[in-house]
């Protein structure tokens, strides 16, 4: 890809959004990270016949109850990446599963979490509830 090609996929992707140069690269980076996510999954397999919503949303929550595990466990090193702590594995895995299914159905992650963050900063303490 060329520059060219990258500054047109940022302003594509925030297009009418009144971002900082910075956060258009940020936005321009998790969807990059997306298109790699769904890349792999794409050529280990996973996109051999249609993937049913329910079923990634089941397997995201599947991967934030591993964290939970973990947790539970004293969150000891990684048996895979024993550099990180299982539940850094753990989200890491929820976040790539959001990164692919995202990349895989046109979704606009990075634009959506920056949208949500800028929206998130006007809101009341948690959100005017209890907790």
């Amino acid at each position: 890809m060329t520059i060219t090609d990258s500054y047109l996929n940022i302003v594509r992707h925030t297009d009418g959004m009144d971002v900082s140069p910075e956060v258009k690269v940020a936005i321009h980076t998790l969807n990059a990270l997306s298109q790699m996510a769904h890349q792999t999954a794409t050529e280990k397999g996973f996109y051999e016949f249609d993937r049913n919503q329910g079923e990634i949303i089941a397997l995201v929550h599947s991967e934030l109850s591993e964290a939970l595990e973990a947790l539970r466990q004293g969150n000891p090193p990684d048996k895979h990446l024993p550099e990180f702590t299982s539940i850094e594995v753990e989200y890491a895995d929820a976040v790539i599963r959001i990164f692919d299914t995202c990349a895989a159905n046109g979704y606009r992650l990075g634009a959506a979490i920056i949208a949500k963050m800028q929206y998130n900063q006007q809101r009341p303490p948690k959100n005017g509830k209890l907790f």
